[in-house]
């Protein structure tokens, strides 16, 4: 039964189908969003925030572009910080704790207002295709829609199991549904399935915790929200609390080790590394006898706390005394059970970088179905998807974000170029252009790219354009000289030098002890400009010498990051190459000789091999 043809359908409404369907919609493409259950929109269903270490990065570069993610965190947010402040500015990152009710609200809102948009309640169970190409999906109620582009959203839901102790449950995240008819349809396309592991601790009475034997974390009171395009100061209602697990929790999970799943067998599903149960922190740090952890809010209408640090798959009567020998946490009571949740994901080096399936035209991925773990990296993967199947659909070139653009090019590429066996999580020592990819700067680098895909709005590229001509105007500001006499009392109070001569204020910044908002206030400059703005200038001022070095890296090496490979490559009849390096580079067929170079088995000696082919060819 055909009920409908759009040019897009979209399955799954978490965070990279809401930014993917957004995205085509809002590049003029009518699109459908298929999903389990409308309650489960953008739900947050592991920790109540958006953002942290380099996903901070990612959320201002969806924004850039044009996402929504960020804007969504504004209006749901409950505190707002920057993590790694005493460190440089290459790793620092904004990071939200936000009321998740609000954000699916919101969220939902957003997309039940696109005009491009339908929201449909309803499991897809099939993927159809003619000749190599999307043709559209049918569902579980015999329903068919034709489209010429499909992306897949599904999150943790395809086969999705919970487990707790010997008690398991084929469900999705939080009691929903799970997905179980579409793996079945991936695998018949050739998709390979991998199965994950993910994780999430207990929520707990908030009335019921002892908040003196914890420390108070409060937001920063920061000029700034989390979008680019929200110009007012970060909201702080709610504060969270870090305390740590004790000697009597270690000696609990020790006598019952042999309960947990994850170390029984019982648990298949490969887990993340950098978020490890707190059963897998005890046993493989086993000389520790304490491990840190935080309380956040789940909501402001709710009492539920978020047990960050202290997700587990223990056994419910082993869960209770675990939280119970937390100080603080003696007398709280569990609302919710934290559990561990096995589901179905694909290999994502069968995609190329556009999250194109390489072997079914117009078929996407985006999101945990392609082995990462977090709302930031899904939503990511979710904008490029949906700007590439918009591509897709007026016949152009696809958006490639490369590694010195984005956080997001560095995702995408690892996901795409490199042995991923774990749920892959964004970290800022993945990136290693991490100077120039600053949260600072994601609009900088990537507003005129959105503006030219036609994502970014005339009002986004009208804020946007204000923030640079505040920075042309600090600029010019900063080229006054000042004698010495003038900057005396300044020098002396910060410690520094005295100039013999006159100083510009941009020698001055450049001052180890001296900020732009100490010549802000000693010299009453920089009227009407946002503290964005001046930090971001700070930044660029004070590592000049450093930021220069490295796009000179970036420049020498882009020749051949951006050679391309054909697609007629023979790798396999290629002379001089070694076998490891034919196989490889015949499964992932990469796009440029970048991408040929970070593949695992390949090394320098088959990449020379690779650039005299291609002279000889005459493709340099």
């Amino acid at each position: 039964m055909i009920e409908k043809e759009y040019e897009a359908i979209v399955i799954g409404s978490g965070h990279a189908g809401c930014e993917a369907g957004l995205a085509l919609a809002r590049m003029g493409h009518k699109t459908l969003i298929l999903t389990m259950n409308l309650d489960s929109i953008a739900f947050l269903a592991c920790n109540p925030s958006i953002g942290g270490t380099a996903k901070g990065q990612l959320v201002g570069e969806i924004d850039a572009l044009g996402g929504e993610m960020a804007i969504n965190a504004d209006k749901a947010m409950l505190q707002l910080r920057v993590l790694n402040k005493g460190k440089g500015p290459a790793v620092q990152s904004l990071r939200a704790q936000v009321d998740k009710n609000k954000y699916h609200t919101e969220m939902k809102k957003t997309l039940e207002k696109e005009k491009n948009i339908d929201l449909l309640q309803s499991e897809v169970s099939e993927i159809l295709t003619e000749n190599g190409k999307i043709v559209g999906v049918k569902t579980t109620y015999n329903e068919i829609f034709l489209s010429k582009v499909v992306i897949v959203c599904t999150g943790v839901y395809l086969k999705a199991r919970i487990i707790m102790g010997e008690f398991e449950k084929n469900t999705g995240p939080n009691g929903f549904e799970p997905a179980n008819k579409l793996t079945e349809s991936l695998i018949s396309l050739g998709v390979k399935i991998n199965r994950l592991k993910t994780g999430t601790p207990a929520r707990i009475d908030g009335t019921t915790i002892d908040y003196s034997k914890f420390e108070i974390q409060p937001g920063d009171e920061l000029n700034r929200s989390f979008s680019y395009i929200n110009l007012k100061d970060a909201k702080n209602t709610h504060s969270c609390y870090l305390g740590y697990t004790s000697l009597e929790t270690k000696k609990i999970i020790e006598k019952n080790i042999s309960l947990a799943p994850m170390f029984n067998g019982f648990v298949t599903g490969v887990g993340p590394r950098y978020c490890p149960a707190i059963e897998t922190k005890i046993m493989r740090f086993n000389d520790k006898e304490k491990h840190q952890l935080f309380l956040e809010p789940e909501s402001a209408d709710t009492k539920e706390i978020y047990v960050q640090g202290i997700s587990t798959s223990m056994p419910v009567n082993i869960q209770r005394q675990i939280y119970a020998s937390i100080p603080g946490l003696e007398n709280a009571k569990i609302m919710r059970f934290a559990y561990a949740i096995e589901y179905d994901a694909i290999d994502a080096q069968q995609l190329f970088p556009t999250l194109q399936l390489k072997t079914v035209e117009g078929l996407y991925f985006a999101g945990q179905i392609n082995g990462t773990s977090g709302y930031e990296e899904a939503g990511a993967q979710g904008i490029i998807a949906g700007i590439n199947g918009a591509r897709y659909i007026e016949n152009k070139e696809p958006l490639i974000l490369k590694r010195n653009q984005a956080y997001i090019g560095v995702l995408i590429d690892d996901l795409v170029t490199k042995s991923i066996t774990e749920p892959y999580r964004m970290m800022t020592s993945r990136a290693e252009h991490r100077l120039v990819l600053r949260q600072d700067n994601c609009d900088i680098r990537l507003t005129e790219l959105g503006k030219k895909i036609g994502l970014v709005t005339n009002k986004r590229y009208k804020i946007f354009n204000k923030k640079k001509e505040q920075i042309q105007r600090v600029y010019k500001l900063l080229d006054v000289y000042y004698s010495p006499e003038k900057v005396k009392s300044l020098f002396i109070r910060k410690n520094e030098t005295l100039p013999k001569s006159g100083i510009s204020l941009k020698d001055m910044l450049k001052r180890t002890n001296i900020t732009i908002f100490d010549l802000k206030q000693e010299f009453d400059i920089f009227e009407n400009i946002s503290d964005s703005v001046l930090e971001y200038v700070e930044t660029e001022v004070k590592y000049e010498g450093y930021i220069k070095r490295e796009n000179e890296i970036i420049n020498k090496n882009k020749a051949q990051e951006n050679l391309v490979l054909p697609s007629d490559i023979d790798y396999l009849k290629l002379n001089g190459l070694r076998l490891e390096a034919r196989q490889k580079l015949k499964e992932i067929r990469p796009v440029t000789l970048g991408q040929a170079s970070r593949i695992d088995g390949v090394s320098p000696a088959d990449i020379n091999v690779l650039i005299i082919y291609l002279k000889l060819r005459g493709e340099n």
